[in-house]
Parts: C-alpha cells; structure tokens; sequence
C-alpha cells in the first residue's frame, strides 16, 4: 500500500488510514473479538496508520486499539490521537450508557472540554495509558470550534514543544469544518489537518480554502468522513448524511452520483475513497471497520480503477466542479508511487 509523509516530517502515512471510533462502540456494541480482528484485517491489508481519539467510547476506542497492536514492531505502524476532552470519573457514572454522544458504551466517566496547557499533558499520558504505548507520532487538536482561542494561545504551543522534544512527532487539528484549521495553517506550524466529511465526492468546502493552503505550505491533509456518514456507501431515503437524516436535495444529489458511476462499472463507494487522493496535500483517507469482514471490500475499493471519462461525466452533470483535481485513471499500485518508501 502507497505510503507518504506529513508535510516536512518523518511521519508515515498509508494512503489509507484506519479510523478506530467504530471500535469503541460508535452507535452499537462490537466485542473485543471483532474489534482485535477488524485492526488485524487492515494489517494484512497493508495499513500501518490507526487514528483513535479519548472521545471515541470513552477511552474504549484507544485501549482496544492498543491492545490489537501490542507485540508488533513499533516503527512499523503510525499512531494517532487526540486531545480537548478530558475524560473525568463521572460521579454517578456506570448506571447508563453514552449513546447521546454516540456510544454504545456504560457512562463510567464524562467528558470535560478543555485545551489548557495542563489539560493537554493530562490527556496525552492518559492516552498513551490507555494504548500502552511510550509515545505517540500525531497528536491532534479535537474540534476546538469553541475553544479557537484557548487551542491557539494554550494547547497549541504545548504540542509544539512536545513535537520538538520528540514525544511527538506530528501535530495537528482535527475538525468538521474549514474555517478554523484554514486559521491554523496561517498562523502556526501543524504538521497536518485531518479534515472530516468536508472534502468529499458529495462536498468539496476544503478546496476554498483548507486545501491550497496546506498545499501552499507543503503541509499535509488527512480526509475523514469520505461516504459522508454512510449516504456515499447507500444512498437512499433513511441513510444518514452528517450523522443526521438526509435533506431530500442531498439524497438526490447522492443519487445522480451513483447512477453515474455505475454507468462507468464503478461503484459509489469506490468513486468516494478514490476521489480526495486527487488532491496533492492529500496524505490519507480514513474509514472504519467494527470487524475482520468489512476491511477487504474497502481495500478493493480503493484499489479499483476509475476511469478519467467517470470524473468528466459527474463534471458534465454538474455533480463535480470543473476545478476540483481527481485521480489518476489507474490506482497507484499500478501507475507507481508517487513518494515515500513502503514499510517491509
């Protein structure tokens, strides 16, 4: 599997990533079984990139994570996650569960927003706690939207030392939206944005703005989110776009798009990983997996060819802005790497 680096770093991506919120419950149980065996599938599939978060099942995400890497050579694989909630004992914690906030999981402990310098050391031991790891390669700064101050003047520089006492090795932000991580590329040194459900085949915000500038600045961009919360696996009525009910002039949208790609023999869920690999500041595209059975038909997908006419025709329709650059015909693994060394 293709990899590359995060901007002016050392740090190894493949150009695709595995998100682990699935595992830590996100929506519905999954048992540590499937879990373990869901991260072993993306290792025999050539993922060597896990991203994980304290946010995702109340830690649940990270220890399983760590656990299903434990024992294998720490130079091999890229670790990253994320810091702006702490997670606190909660005081009645245990006698409900956490599926307001998304996951399947016992409300044990709370999540306590907080980008000070201080909180930020916390929540990086405790991660590193929890995946029983001595160090970490991206840390990332988790949906300050309502903290861009206290991320900027507080958490920001603390991460920037820590990268340059090597406790890290990348650093970053990781949100949902453009106009924040645009502020940050401008102002201060990340290594690399993880940008969910905003650069996508249905949507393309990033490209305003996010995009050239980390491309200007030879700074690297992380895609998540790329089936806009499953309405690019599936769409129709019912199927979620934003972790919401899907607005009817989205699902039609969604739906002119897959009558496209399927002219072309191509399904949409191909079109969906292959398309934000089009852009140069593109380093990876994340997608979860809650088990061993639901990896393979992602690494095929990503694998397929699409062909140059599949993106003139969503052009042609208007499903695909003129300026928007998309990949090369055939995938990587046959047109050659673009840079990087593979990893053994």
């Amino acid at each position: 599997m293709r990899t590359t680096t995060l901007g002016t770093t050392d740090v190894k991506v493949t150009e695709l990533s595995f998100g682990a919120a699935g595992i830590g419950n996100l929506f519905r149980p999954v048992t540590d079984e499937a879990a373990f065996a869901a991260v072993e599938a993306a290792w025999d599939a050539g993922v060597r990139t896990f991203d994980t978060a304290p946010h995702y099942g109340l830690g649940l995400s990270e220890r399983r994570l760590g656990a299903a890497l434990r024992g294998r050579d720490r130079d091999t694989y890229t670790v990253s996650t994320k810091v702006g909630r702490l997670l606190e004992p909660h005081p009645e914690g245990g006698r409900g569960d956490d599926l307001a906030h998304g996951f399947a999981v016992p409300d044990t402990h709370r999540r306590v927003w907080d980008f000070s310098s201080d909180a930020v050391l916390r929540s990086l031991e405790a991660s590193l706690n929890r995946l029983g790891l001595d160090r970490l390669d991206i840390a990332l700064l988790h949906d300050p939207d309502h903290h861009a101050e206290q991320a900027l003047t507080d958490a920001y520089p603390v991460l920037e030392r820590l990268r340059g006492e090597g406790v890290v090795k990348a650093i970053g932000i990781g949100v949902n939206q453009c106009a924040l991580p645009a502020r940050f590329l401008r102002e201060t040194d990340i290594d690399v944005v993880l940008l969910a459900g905003r650069y996508t085949l249905l949507e393309q915000e990033g490209l305003a703005e996010v995009l050239p500038e980390a491309a200007a600045r030879g700074r690297s961009v992380m895609v998540g989110g790329v089936f806009n919360s499953g309405l690019l696996t599936a769409p129709k009525p019912g199927a979620t776009y934003d972790y919401t009910p899907t607005p009817p002039h989205v699902l039609d949208r969604a739906l002119r798009m897959k009558a496209v790609t399927e002219r072309h023999g191509v399904p949409l869920r191909a079109a969906a990983l292959r398309f934000p690999l089009g852009h140069q500041a593109v380093a990876s595209v994340l997608s979860g997996a809650r088990s061993a059975e639901e990896v393979p038909d992602t690494v095929d997908q990503l694998r397929r060819t699409v062909p140059a006419e599949l993106w003139d025709a969503l052009r042609a329709e208007g499903l695909l802005p003129p300026h928007a650059p998309v990949p090369a015909g055939m995938p990587v693994e046959e047109t050659g790497r673009l840079n990087g060394e593979p990893w053994g």
